[in-house]
């Protein structure tokens, strides 16, 4: 038996032999044109297929940018259709313009009188392990001091009692906005089998202290799951029926200042420094300032903003950048910032997170943003890898790809940029579904749904980065249904 190298050995001996009669010559001759060709390059699979395989059955607008920004493919530029997420994009760059990359936003601790004060200054980010730390600076600092009153101010942002009030109440992304804010303004709820042992904590990576300004009780029904009762202090019912294991849940906080106050006051009181019962601060603080806690650069916080989608961070740094007293205001402060950008199309902007009904943006304008002053203000490198990984795992084939995900009940959208130094918006929506099923968790059909749309974005990705480098005009959505090509 003859092994590889015999055989290598053997092949070049045949070829010297072969010299004489000149064919080696011949033969490397007829196998040059195999050896030197290219490889044909597959032609991307026409649009209009694609969406039809996708069977959404709704409005699919798409526009995808070259490299110097003239359009390769475009399908609807101009439909304006709600942003959901990827509206925190534009948020990014506006907050970016706006504060600056380097701003911080500072949590204090001061002493009026007889009086502390814990004032917030509308950090997003600040949880109960930050907070701990503020705890323990304040106890240095007083030494055993005792105070009659406890006062939280949230002040620093408008108080708004939910992002996007169509939404459930027990929907943990759909928190109250204040410029005190822990935890993402949420709760984590833990509960045994049964619904023995339901607990409520303010839970961090290193602490977990008791919430006592939020309370929970399992009540004999099958449904709804959750139930806000409000009052003084936020009270939950939770379907006993429903709980047949153990399990977990992070519900939202209505009344973030009270929240904010009962976990500082137990963080503190750990360290000797007992304070009174919360309460709530309507003016803004004075007296003297004995510590504080900054969060981290604004640049940082956008970041995981985009990565994690949080829409608390998105209406806080909104707030912030406009100054505004609520979120409609805000948005058009936003709208007119976007104006000033120079970007033509379509766009209303009702808030900074895409929870808002009443937002819309075209894909033409959203792509022409993310191009130029996303570009400029170096947003690609704060926008998630491999965006549709979560949901199409190793099916997702966009390793290169870096953009912003979208996602409300039959409304799935996609922004960013693709390998070759392309600029894309895909926003797909089923507008009547949509309409229908506006703060229903979960509706029948929407999972399915989303999964086909997200397949569809990442095939027109693919799409889009072999499209030839020559700009093609922007068809009209007639032209569009009667081109066979897509």
């Amino acid at each position: 038996m003859m092994d590889r190298r015999g055989f290598l050995v053997g092949l070049g001996g045949a070829a010297a032999a072969m010299v004489g009669t000149g064919a080696v010559a011949q033969t490397v001759g007829a196998l040059a044109p195999l050896a030197s060709a290219a490889p044909r390059r597959r032609p991307p699979a026409p649009a209009a297929q694609l969406i039809e395989a996708a069977r959404l059955n709704g409005q699919v607008a798409f526009v995808a940018l070259g490299p110097d920004g003239t359009v390769l493919d475009a399908r609807e530029p101009d439909a304006a259709l709600p942003p959901a997420s990827t509206l925190k994009a534009v948020t990014a760059l506006y907050a970016l313009d706006r504060l600056g990359a380097d701003h911080r936003f500072t949590t204090r601790v001061w002493v009026d009188g007889d009086t502390l004060i814990l004032a917030g200054g509308g950090d997003p980010v600040l949880d109960s392990d930050a907070l701990d730390g503020l705890a323990a600076d304040t106890a240095a600092a007083l030494q055993g001091r005792s105070f009659s009153r406890f006062a939280v101010w949230g002040g620093a942002l408008p108080r708004i009692d939910e992002i996007a009030p169509p939404q459930a109440d027990h929907l943990a992304y759909n928190p109250s906005v204040s410029g005190m804010m822990l935890n993402f303004n949420r709760v984590h709820l833990n509960w045994r089998a049964g619904g023995a042992g339901l607990s409520l904590t303010a839970r961090g990576s290193r602490v977990a202290p008791r919430a006592y300004s939020v309370r929970i009780a399992a009540v004999d029904r099958a449904a709804p799951l959750f139930a806000y009762e409000g009052g003084p202090v936020e009270s939950w019912t939770i379907a006993a029926r429903a709980m047949g294991r153990s399990g977990t849940r992070w519900l939202p906080v209505r009344q973030p200042e009270l929240y904010a106050g009962d976990v500082f006051q137990t963080l503190c009181r750990a360290r000797g420094l007992v304070l009174p019962t919360p309460e709530v601060a309507m003016a803004a603080p004075r007296g003297v300032e004995i510590a504080r806690i900054d969060s981290p650069p604004l640049r940082g916080i956008l970041r995981d903003m985009l990565h994690y989608s949080t829409n608390l961070t998105a209406e806080a740094v909104g707030l912030a950048s406009s100054g505004a007293g609520d979120l409609a205001s805000s948005g058009a402060v936003m709208t007119a910032w976007m104006q000033a950008q120079g970007i033509a199309g379509a766009f209303r902007f009702a808030d900074h997170s895409g929870l808002s009904p009443a937002s819309r943006i075209s894909p033409a304008t959203l792509a022409h943003l993310l191009h130029g002053p996303g570009r400029m203000a170096g947003l690609p490198a704060l926008l998630k890898p491999d965006p549709l990984a979560d949901a199409l795992g190793s099916e997702s084939r966009g390793r290169d790809v870096r953009a912003k995900t979208g996602t409300l009940n039959f409304v799935s959208n996609l922004a960013g940029h693709a390998p070759g130094g392309i600029t894309f918006a895909i926003l797909t929506a089923q507008p009547d579904r949509h309409a229908a099923t506006i703060g229903a968790d979960l509706p029948e059909g929407v999972l399915a749904w989303t999964g086909r749309s997200k397949r569809m974005q990442r095939d027109l990705i693919e799409r889009f980065t072999r499209l030839p480098g020559e700009p093609v005009r922007q068809m009209t959505a007639q032209e569009i249904l009667d081109d066979p090509r897509g």
